[in-house]
């Protein structure tokens, strides 16, 4: 049988708005306590009125997690008020797009800053306490992109290739912890960013994939009994055409 997540607490980054709001309101249905990460505070704000309605916690940490030194305050501050975490879900990330001889290299390394180094930094902060407990998931977010170049994508897709070297690798160094370590790879959702400001004019439901549905996917990979997990997966729409 699988287990119940009731009491658990999960740290997530993106939390703001997208796939990282859907899961935070997925998990505290399940009755996890959330500790929500990301740059705009209003937003975040938001978020806790909504996963609060579940009988749950709510913590904020307000942080560019390309910034190594407040990341590590920002987890230690989300320890210290919420606990310490039993899930990390990887989720924030930006895209930029254009050819690469054309490529703006300040872009190219804020891709890189956020996509890689972000979740680095994240995880590097979180996983001492989950080596600690000898028990822990943590979920990737990655992206089609990172299986699979596309034209016009060049920073994107590299930060995302890097993604799933540095899963990987993390996936065989925390095994002996009972550490799991799940990586996806979605096509594209419905959020801000692939739509931008266009998102409430272009989304169909019928059509793309929505935050919605990872967060219910994450919820269910989570439930599964400790001794297995779904290393790396891939979410496609049935019908975008």
């Amino acid at each position: 049988m699988g287990q119940k997540l009731q009491g658990k607490i999960a740290y997530i980054t993106g939390a703001s708005q997208g796939i990282g709001r859907a899961t935070a309101i997925a998990l505290a249905q399940e009755g996890v306590h959330v500790g929500l990460i990301a740059r705009q505070e209003s937003k975040l704000n938001d978020v806790v009125k909504e996963v609060e309605q579940y009988g749950v916690n709510a913590e904020i940490g307000i942080v560019d997690i390309s910034d190594l030194e407040a990341v590590d305050q920002t987890i230690k501050n989300l320890v210290s008020r919420l606990g310490q975490p039993d899930i990390l879900i990887n989720n924030a990330g930006t895209a930029t797009s254009g050819k690469l001889a054309e490529s703006d290299p300040g872009e190219w390394k804020r891709t890189f800053d956020v996509n890689v180094f972000g979740m680095y930094h994240v995880t590097r902060s979180v996983l001492p306490y989950m080596m600690e407990d000898n028990i822990g998931d943590i979920i990737n977010i990655s992206s089609s992109s990172g299986l699979k170049g596309t034209s016009g994508m060049s920073a994107y897709c590299a930060s995302k290739f890097a993604v799933q070297g540095m899963s990987e690798s993390l996936m065989q160094e925390v095994r002996p912890y009972n550490i799991r370590v799940f990586t996806m790879n979605p096509s594209l959702v419905a959020t801000e960013l692939p739509f931008g400001d266009k998102l409430e004019d272009e989304n169909d439901p019928d059509k793309y994939m929505q935050p919605e549905d990872l967060a219910e996917y994450m919820v269910a990979q989570l439930k599964l009994n400790q001794r297995i997990f779904i290393k790396q997966s891939l979410q496609w729409a049935t019908n975008p055409f």
